[in-house]
């Protein structure tokens, strides 16, 4: 009879979340000549960096377990109906969305749409944002979403900069814009140089100002005419920028209908849950002339190699790469995933759907309004949409409402605001008259006031004539034909159906460790506990959450050997950001502000100098030796060269080259000895859980992309997270919250909400739970193996560009195409075309080299996957070498040709050099199972000769 200890592990989730079995781990190591995962560590790892001793996390417990103690906690919460408003609001998912796009991991394992031939269903969608976004503020260009309201306003403040005639140094902001909107604005501003100005747009513009941004409507509920402030900007040479609410503009004149240049704003309340503060796509639409400035991605129109119109992620999206130091934005993921949840939401409902909700929302605020007029608590404002603000007993009325489980804004000026939303019924006006104003009886008539009956109320509706939308809005045939849920799930389904994902199989892209999401660790998401909470509810309602926040805190600061972590970037770019902000604070706190000079390698991730470059400081390239590693000699130089105004080195380890670079600890002690700080950018964690440790390699600050060690998926191009974790002497300089204080920090917000994209935090949470210190580790062990496995194997045909000690890579390996380009003339992205033939989305292209691919398996692809991509690369290997061979012209190859289509294989003429069976079955393998691109190779020179983002004509699909 088995042991009741070999029963039990069944219900092991490590085993589940690792891919290869036990046996398959020995083959693979009996492939590398050591005979364990831990040989294979102390082979690879330099002794110097190992870390020893068990992780102090939680776990491991089962996914049954797990998830019944994590509800728990989050019964703690208390989901009180929330009318705090500025910029969150209670919204309807549709169900058809929720489990059809945030619950399918058709849609959220897919990775960002760089290769969009097997992304055109999610580019579809992402245009459809776009388009949604353009229509309803009036503007003629948008990008495919921001990371939240408040960091779009930032962006906004720096493209107007970059834009505008004007040599002004001030940014305007009205005293009406939301607060955390301008928290950000000013943490974001400190280091550019910028001055920014609070007051009243119409009266207090004051001279020099470059750009000025107005909520409208405002935080406070006004409406307010915004042609003349439009004017007055225009008039010193500035940009107008408009943050504004989309469900509101279906009602009110829009804002590129009065003058705006630049317009911001959160889809939130488009079908996306609150979240405790995200995550939610903000978006940024624009002036025409602004567009190849603007931040972020923008997905255009293109054609394909048989004309048919296509899709692609347009040039300037990674603009940081471009310009790296010299540019003033690190964007790189954005909130795709959300995006495609709100045009889901705009295509469902469509235009009259839409109107319809809104003008549900204005007239029960309408009606709200004229009982507190009635009861002689007249609003401060007199124009509204959504929101009134008044003055009254707050004390009263908070107890009123806490005992009725409702939460309203209250600011220490007394004043108290109400918003309403698409969730707002009748019954919940009525709760909120007997809350306001103490009574269920109207104060003149002594009459019991029935909100029902008084949808026939003819009063002003709050909206002056002169701000009612007369323009049309979501005209295109996209947003008024899948209004039942057959037609909408159809569509739905026809777009995953064109998409790629981890579904399909393993996405090897090298940098970006595209892991296995489990079910368990998405469940909880969706959970109302979790996804109904307003940002800035009171703290004793979110106790639950504090507590998931706190243990997740310090789990992370003991995997990595910090001391503290701030769970607010809501990004990798952000955490950057936030890392190299608490840096400068600490220089600063010591008298030592002129440590500008920030030390970056050669092979960095371009996002590195651009976040030193948003923080005002001197990027200084440090170059790499010949085997990708930093060079110590021009490190020391340049250390030596800067040494007293040297701040901060950044660094990536494992390097981004792939490689245990074995002088690292040197490299940290070098920096301190200078009086410099040291960033460890933790892109690539899931070569360190459980095996090292960046606090004791000697880094004082790191980000970690949670989006890819710890298991959140990457939607399609986002959400993400990006908190950092520091040393204790940087922990009282750690971003802060104005709204919601974190801490007593004095550093500025770096997101709109004080814990970021909270509501995805519980997958993280989840998959250090269920793996537990001992699964955290083999599973890096494993990423190690895999790796390594995938470099032997390829490494006779192709070229492996770096290696580390032993001959060893990290958690991924670089192929070095450039031989075979140069024999041939056969590139990276021929390879890459063509595995999709094979089945498989493509390597990282041309990053950190020109001319290579960059393979990470992760841990979760089982070793038949392994195997089927290594067949799938040997296979090319071969074509290429037909080339080589003089039989066939490279332009005559299928890898000029790939990826192919069914519209190949059935067209009438065949007048290639190879069969149509070799173009799309390569290998026997694709006829058992067939994963068919849905569009032939894209023109991208096309694409960017003729930029169009906005949806094309329904004929031009007809072919598609």
């Amino acid at each position: 009879m088995r042991p009741l200890t070999d029963l039990l592990q069944t219900d092991d989730f490590t085993s589940r979340h690792i891919g290869p079995t036990g046996a398959e781990q020995a083959e693979m190591l009996a492939e590398l000549g050591v005979s364990s995962l831990d040989e294979l560590t102390e082979t690879t790892l330099p002794e110097s960096i190992r870390f020893k001793g068990e992780l102090n996390v939680g776990g491991p417990v089962t996914e049954a377990q797990a998830l019944a103690d994590l509800k728990a906690v989050a019964s703690k919460n208390k989901v009180f109906r929330s009318y705090i408003g500025m910029g969150y609001y209670g919204t309807n998912v549709p169900g058809v969305v929720q489990r059809n796009i945030l619950e399918n991991p058709g849609w959220y394992t897919a990775y960002t749409p760089y290769q969009a031939e097997i992304s055109q269903g999610r580019l579809e969608m992402l245009l459809n944002f776009q388009q949604t976004v353009m229509d309803l503020t009036g503007m003629p260009v948008s990008n495919a979403s921001l990371l939240d309201e408040a960091t779009a306003a930032a962006e906004a403040m720096t493209l107007a900069k970059r834009q505008v005639k004007s040599k002004g140094n001030v940014f305007f902001v009205a005293h009406d814009v939301h607060p955390q909107t301008l928290d950000v604005i000013q943490t974001r501003a400190e280091y550019f140089g910028y001055e920014v100005v609070v007051g009243d747009p119409a009266n207090d513009l004051p001279e020099g100002t470059f750009g000025a941004l107005v909520q409208y409507p405002g935080t406070y509920g006004d409406l307010r005419d915004l042609s003349p402030i439009a004017d007055k900007v225009h008039a010193v040479q500035g940009a107008f920028i408009v943050a504004t609410d989309l469900l509101a503009c279906a009602l009110i004149k829009p804002p590129g209908e009065q003058g705006a240049d630049i317009v911001i704003g959160s889809t939130q309340r488009f079908g996306v849950p609150m979240g405790f503060g995200g995550p939610h796509a903000a978006f940024l639409a624009c002036r025409s002339e602004y567009q190849r400035s603007m931040p972020g991605r923008v997905i255009g129109v293109s054609k394909d190699a048989r004309g048919k119109t296509t899709l692609r992620m347009a040039m300037q999206t990674r603009e940081q790469h471009i310009r790296r130091e010299k540019a003033t934005s690190n964007i790189c993921t954005a909130q795709a995933l959300l995006a495609n949840m709100a045009a889901a939401y705009a295509v469902y409902h469509g235009p009259e759907g839409i109107r319809m909700i809104a003008q549900r929302v204005q007239r029960l605020t309408g009606i709200l309004e004229r009982f507190l007029v009635e009861s002689d608590i007249a609003p401060l404002n007199g124009t509204f949409f959504d929101t009134l603000t008044f003055e009254g007993n707050a004390a009263a009325i908070r107890a009123r409402a806490e005992a009725k489980g409702i939460n309203l804004r209250y600011e220490n000026s007394g004043r108290i605001s109400v918003s309403l939303d698409e969730t707002t019924t009748p019954a919940d006006v009525e709760d909120l008259i007997e809350v306001i104003a103490g009574t269920r009886f109207n104060s003149q008539t002594g009459q019991e006031f029935k909100v029902l009956s008084s949808y026939q109320y003819k009063g002003g509706d709050g909206i002056p004539d002169n701000l009612k939308r007369t323009s049309p809005y979501l005209t295109h045939p996209v947003f008024n034909t899948h209004h039942s849920e057959s037609a909408m799930l159809r569509y739905l389904k026809g777009l995953e159906n064109k998409d790629y994902s981890l579904v399909h199989g393993m996405i090897p892209l090298g940098s970006c460790t595209m892991k296995l999401n489990a079910t368990a660790e998405m469940i909880p998401v969706t959970w109302p506990e979790f996804g109904s909470l307003h940002p800035f509810a009171p703290a004793d309602q979110t106790e639950g959450y504090a507590q998931m926040l706190a243990e997740l805190e310090a789990w992370l600061a003991d995997i990595t050997g910090y001391d503290a972590v701030s769970l607010q970037p809501n990004s990798g770019a952000q955490g950057e950001y936030a890392g190299l902000l608490t840096i400068r604070k600490y220089h600063e706190s010591r008298g030592e502000a002129h440590r500008t000079v920030c030390l970056i390698p050669a092979s960095a991730h371009g996002t590195n100098p651009a976040s030193a470059a948003m923080l005002g400081m001197q990027v200084v390239v440090v170059k790499t030796d010949a085997s990708g590693n930093i060079d110590l000699d021009d490190l020391k130089a340049k250390a030596e060269q800067h040494s007293e105004r040297l701040g901060a080195l950044m660094i990536t380890y494992p390097s981004t080259h792939g490689v245990y670079e074995e002088h690292v600890t040197e490299v940290c002690e070098l920096i301190h000895a200078h009086g410099g700080q040291v960033y460890l950018d933790g892109a690539n964690m899931n070569a360190m859980v459980g095996l090292a440790k960046p606090g004791l390699i000697g880094s004082d600050v790191s980000h970690l992309n949670l989006h890819k060690t710890f298991a959140i998926p990457h939607g399609g191009g986002g959400p993400g997270m990006g908190p950092i974790g520091v040393k204790a002497h940087l922990a009282p300089f750690l971003p802060n919250h104005d709204v919601r204080p974190v801490g007593e920090s004095r550093t500025g917000a770096v997101s709109a909400a004080p814990y970021g994209s909270a509501s995805i935090l519980p997958i993280s949470y989840l998959y250090i739970r269920l793996l537990g210190p001992a699964g955290l580790r083999k599973a890096t062990q494993v990423a190690l193996l895999n790796a390594n496995y995938i470099a032997k194997k390829l490494g006779g045909a192709y070229p492996i560009l770096y290696t580390g000690m032993n001959g060893r890579v990290a958690h991924e390996c670089i192929l070095d195409i450039r031989p075979l380009k140069a024999a041939t003339g056969i590139t990276e992205e021929d390879i890459a075309k063509r595995l999709m033939d094979y089945g498989f989305h493509a390597p990282t292209m041309s990053f950190p080299v020109p001319g290579t691919l960059m393979i990470e398996p992760t841990e979760s692809e089982p070793k038949a996957e392994l195997d089927r991509f290594i067949a799938a690369m040997l296979g090319i290997r071969r074509e290429i070498q037909e080339v080589e061979d003089g039989l066939l012209g490279a332009e005559d190859s299928p890898l000029r040709h790939a990826p192919h289509t069914q519209e190949d294989l059935v067209s009438a003429e065949w007048e290639r050099a190879y069969s149509r069976e070799t173009a799309a079955f390569p290998t026997p393998a694709q006829k058992a199972w067939k994963y068919w691109p849905a569009v032939n190779r894209v023109d991208n020179v096309y694409g960017d000769r003729n930029f169009v983002c906005s949806c094309p004509p329904v004929e031009e699909w007809a072919a598609v």
